[in-house]
């Protein structure tokens, strides 16, 4: 299967995969994000996930050739980068409403990304494309800031858990620039993914070591929390994973605005499961965030 895809690498066929791979992303990202908004604490949440993502990646170690000398500080970076990600994100749903704070890392992300893409790949959009991400950041922000206006509740941690998720959506175009980055630097990409999820996802699991997570545990129904854990976990391999893969395909880019279409999957979920109200004006901005996404794509 690596010598099928990579012999897909800049061509017509690779990059109708990674526009397939990246809106199959941006679906499961939306369900990750929402796993780790819904019964449970974000913390005890992801590193639960983490834990399942631990378990299921090592044996997949085995099954992949060694990496390169070269990539061992790749992975450490890696580590580093997804850590301060993690930890903002759960900082930023433990303060904030999930409607309100997604589309806002999802919104600062794309733009970042996009950014770095130029920097790191030389890439670069045409006049079009830019107007399509005007247009997919306008509904993305218009969306955050109608949920705002309407929130209910969490209104005395609002403005931190702001603060958090513009933090957090800068952690996501770093890490999107940077996983590209490493994704290119094997010969294998599947190598990279299995090691990325194996060594990625210890971290959460050992900082629950320490007495002050620790106790978040509390309380806590182990069960529902194993069950969500292992869901979370299989998510996380379609989500990243797919993301990962379109950055290898094709334009980076590219790939990290249509995932952002996960806002739009996020506000459905939101009000399927969670029960959060989408009314007329929410379903208009949606619209133009899925407009921006085709035109960068057909812009290209």
């Amino acid at each position: 299967m690596s010598e099928w895809l990579i012999s897909l690498e800049g061509t017509p066929q690779g990059h109708q995969t990674a526009l397939m791979l990246a809106l199959f992303a941006a679906f499961l990202h939306a369900v990750f994000g929402a796993l780790q908004k819904g019964r449970f604490d974000p913390w005890v949440t992801r590193a639960a996930i983490d834990l399942w993502l631990v378990i299921l990646s090592a044996p997949l170690l085995f099954l992949v050739p060694w990496p390169e000398p070269h990539m061992w500080p790749i992975f450490a970076g890696a580590v580093v980068i997804h850590l301060t990600y993690k930890v903002l994100q759960a900082m930023a749903y433990t303060r904030g409403a999930y409607t309100v704070v997604y589309p806002v890392v999802r919104g600062t992300g794309p733009l970042f990304a996009v950014i770095g893409a130029g920097l790191v790949f030389g890439e670069s959009f045409t006049g079009l494309q830019w107007s399509g991400l005007a247009i997919l950041l306008i509904g993305i922000f218009g969306l955050a800031v109608y949920n705002l206006v309407f929130l209910e509740g969490q209104r005395d941690t609002l403005v931190p858990a702001l603060g958090l998720a513009l933090l957090t959506g800068l952690m996501v175009a770093i890490y999107t620039t940077y996983d590209a980055y490493g994704i290119r630097a094997t010969a294998d990409p599947f190598t990279f993914l299995a090691w990325f999820f194996f060594l990625g996802s210890l971290d959460f699991p050992l900082l629950f070591l320490a007495r002050p997570l620790r106790r978040r545990l509390e309380g806590v129904a182990v069960r529902p929390l194993m069950k969500r854990g292992v869901t979370g976990a299989l998510v996380a391999f379609g989500s990243f994973g797919a993301v990962m893969l379109a950055t290898r395909l094709d334009k980076v880019g590219e790939a990290a605005v249509l995932r952002e279409t996960s806002t739009v999957f996020a506000a459905f979920i939101g009000w399927l499961v969670l029960r959060e109200t989408v009314g007329p004006r929410r379903i208009a901005l949606m619209a133009l965030i899925a407009l921006g996404a085709v035109i960068v794509e057909l812009g290209g």
